[in-house]
């Protein structure tokens, strides 16, 4: 135990002496953690629409104004035919174009039925998938409003619509559950905080021991009694006890500046935080026992990671992705911890709910952390 301690105090003295270290471990992720928090999203503020009336009625007139009343469409052009609708789409000069027939108001007068067309641009299919979405809710919207001016204006012919048609009326309410706001901010930021936990943790802890191998202090520790278990435990220890610490902060971040809601228990997400933590330090250790200079292991933390955050689900879904990678994503540690991250804070989420989550990733953590230790050995033979 006093080697341990002795150990332990040399890494605390020495990550406290280096600036550039404190700063990569505390300054970085938190700027990180507020600028991917506002700039990955899927969320379209605005999308440019082209009108094509050929009705030129009131009610035509409306559609194009609730479209516009939302804030997240602008009209920039309008002709009374799709010809130049269609080269402005073709050029990028519009996202949307927005197409009412002849005849609109009359159709919605006399049979209560009326098309109107919508065209996206979709070579961000993503991007066109939630602006239609939004189009269709405020057309669906404005079509209810319309129904009921036409019967108050000819309850008789309202009536008789109805009867024609056959079919009741049905009242549709939605709610979106878990995060009412739809701010996507509440479902990015959990992820992001995980994302940046990982990289610390598992770079600075591949690059930390590559550096003890590249000044020669990793041959003069091996021929020393200190076991090696004390010396992987010393090496360490520091790096979990500092990312739980970035995790606090990271947490404070999300609460106050993002308004990330806590439905849950805290005392979960720092219990299934400290047994990831097992896995991402695992595979810093198992990094730099393959590297043999800090460069060899930057480039192989970052291959490694990179293949970890894609298939995350942070920023695409991962049952949007072929069937032979979603079963591959379920060895991914970094996507459970994710998924229990915003269960927990964004649904309230227990041990109940995410025990499936917590048993992944103690099985990540003591595989990761065993094959590492074993590698570590193997080397130092």
């Amino acid at each position: 135990m006093r080697a341990l301690r002795v150990l332990l105090r040399k890494e605390f003295l020495q990550i406290r002496r280096d600036p550039v270290l404190l700063r990569m471990m505390f300054v970085i992720p938190i700027i990180q953690l507020i600028v991917l928090a506002n700039a990955a999203t899927f969320e379209v503020k605005e999308s440019r629409v082209w009108v094509v009336d050929q009705d030129r009625s009131a009610e035509s007139r409306g559609v194009v104004d609730r479209l516009v009343g939302t804030g997240r469409f602008r009209v920039v052009g309008a002709s009374p035919t799709f010809t130049e609708a269609e080269a402005a789409l073709m050029e990028r000069g519009t996202d949307a174009v927005v197409s009412i027939p002849p005849d609109f108001a009359r159709d919605l007068r006399r049979t209560r039925r009326a098309t109107v067309g919508l065209s996206f641009n979709a070579e961000d299919g993503a991007q066109a998938g939630v602006a239609s979405a939004y189009a269709n809710e405020v057309l669906r919207r404005y079509a209810a409003e319309l129904s009921a001016e036409l019967a108050l204006a000819s309850p008789a012919l309202a009536a008789r619509a109805a009867l024609q048609r056959g079919t009741p009326r049905l009242e549709v309410q939605t709610r979106d559950w878990y995060n009412e706001s739809l701010d996507y901010r509440q479902f990015m930021v959990p992820g992001i905080l995980v994302q940046l936990v990982t990289v610390v943790g598992t770079i600075l802890t591949a690059l930390n021991i590559v550096r003890e191998k590249e000044i020669g202090t990793l041959d003069q520790l091996n021929v020393t009694p200190i076991a090696r278990s004390t010396f992987v435990i010393a090496k360490l220890l520091p790096l979990w006890i500092i990312a739980l610490v970035q995790l606090s902060i990271g947490l404070v971040v999300a609460r106050f500046l993002f308004a990330v809601p806590f439905e849950g228990s805290l005392a979960l997400v720092y219990t299934a935080a400290a047994i990831y933590l097992v896995a991402a330090l695992g595979l810093g250790l198992w990094i730099s026992t393959v590297a043999e200079t800090q460069q060899q292991a930057l480039f192989l933390a970052f291959s490694v990671l990179m293949v970890y955050i894609l298939m995350s689900g942070l920023f695409t879904p991962v049952r949007a992705m072929p069937t032979w990678t979603q079963w591959l994503a379920q060895l991914n540690p970094l996507m459970h911890f994710i998924k229990l991250m915003r269960a927990v804070l964004l649904k309230g989420a227990t041990v109940r709910d995410v025990w499936p989550q917590l048993g992944v990733l103690a099985t990540a953590g003591a595989v990761l952390m065993s094959l590492a230790v074993r590698q570590y050995r193997k080397g130092g033979a």
